[in-house]
């Protein structure tokens, strides 16, 4: 039986891929299942400093799994249960990349279309392939893509999302790039590495400075003014009281390279 998410690990590096190329690695309700459990493990192996998600194929997902949700409209209830299943399991792992303590990286080398492009959106950096494309081509079927519009709308400014959301064209990555969607595009000979070396540099700053600051950057974007300069220096306080802030402002003034703490 193929396993739908191969996960490697290199030092303090998790890599994940979608690995479900028969259905073009669509988010099934058990590709959530597994990203779930995989995020969740990863975030708590506190020995895990940075995540990768990857995927196999020309295809970086395709999204939901219109097929699997259409099986449902025989149910009792027309599907209604399973839907709202589904969609409720994609959110709690979109919701679960931006809560991570970690960085997450996309690496995406295909179509991410739908859900695969909310997957993108929802990471902290994505990086791409000139075969890379993205869309939200859900108005093409008559279903918004509203979930997607989520990750979307927050990654992108309003009119390029809603240019995404209300045409469903295709865009290369050149476009995606230009927008904001992803970070750079970079050979596709080279992107592995790239990313690869990118997670590792990340992994050896300060695992505690990043754990304070990640989350943080999410919620501030949501106030205003003043509550976020509020939360922000109440979070900054408490960064500057755990070791690994002493350890690194020690090191720095010592001209030191700084030995971190474990993460606790």
């Amino acid at each position: 039986m193929t396993t739908l998410l191969t996960v490697d690990r290199s030092d303090r590096v998790v890599r994940f891929t979608l690995n479900d190329e028969p259905t073009r690695n669509s988010l099934s309700l058990a590709m959530l299942d597994s990203l779930k459990a995989a995020i969740e493990a990863a975030s708590a192996d506190k020995s895990v400093a940075a995540v990768i998600i990857a995927s196999r194929g020309n295809v970086f997902s395709s999204g939901h799994n219109l097929k699997e949700l259409m099986a449902h409209r025989a149910d009792t209830d027309k599907g209604a249960r399973y839907f709202e299943t589904v969609f409720e399991r994609c959110a709690e792992v979109m919701a679960r990349i931006a809560q991570h303590r970690c960085a997450v990286i996309a690496e995406v080398d295909g179509l991410a279309s739908a859900a695969g492009c909310q997957l993108v959106a929802s990471c902290d950096l994505a990086y791409a392939s000139p075969r890379a494309s993205f869309c939200t081509p859900g108005v093409n079927i008559g279903l918004f893509c509203s979930t997607p519009m989520v990750a979307v709308s927050r990654a992108l400014a309003p009119k390029h999302a809603m240019e995404m959301l209300l045409t469903g064209d295709v865009y290369d990555a050149a476009h995606a790039e230009r927008i904001g969607l992803i970070n750079r595009v970079v050979a596709q000979n080279e992107l592995s590495g790239f990313v690869a070396e990118l997670a590792a540099r990340i992994a050896s700053k300060s695992a505690s400075a990043i754990a304070h600051g990640k989350p943080l950057f999410y919620e501030q974007r949501m106030m205003n003014l003043h509550d976020a300069y509020g939360m922000a220096a109440a979070v900054m306080t408490k960064n500057m009281l755990d070791g690994a802030a002493c350890e690194g402002i020690d090191a720095f003034i010592a001209k030191r390279r700084p030995s971190w703490p474990t993460l606790t």
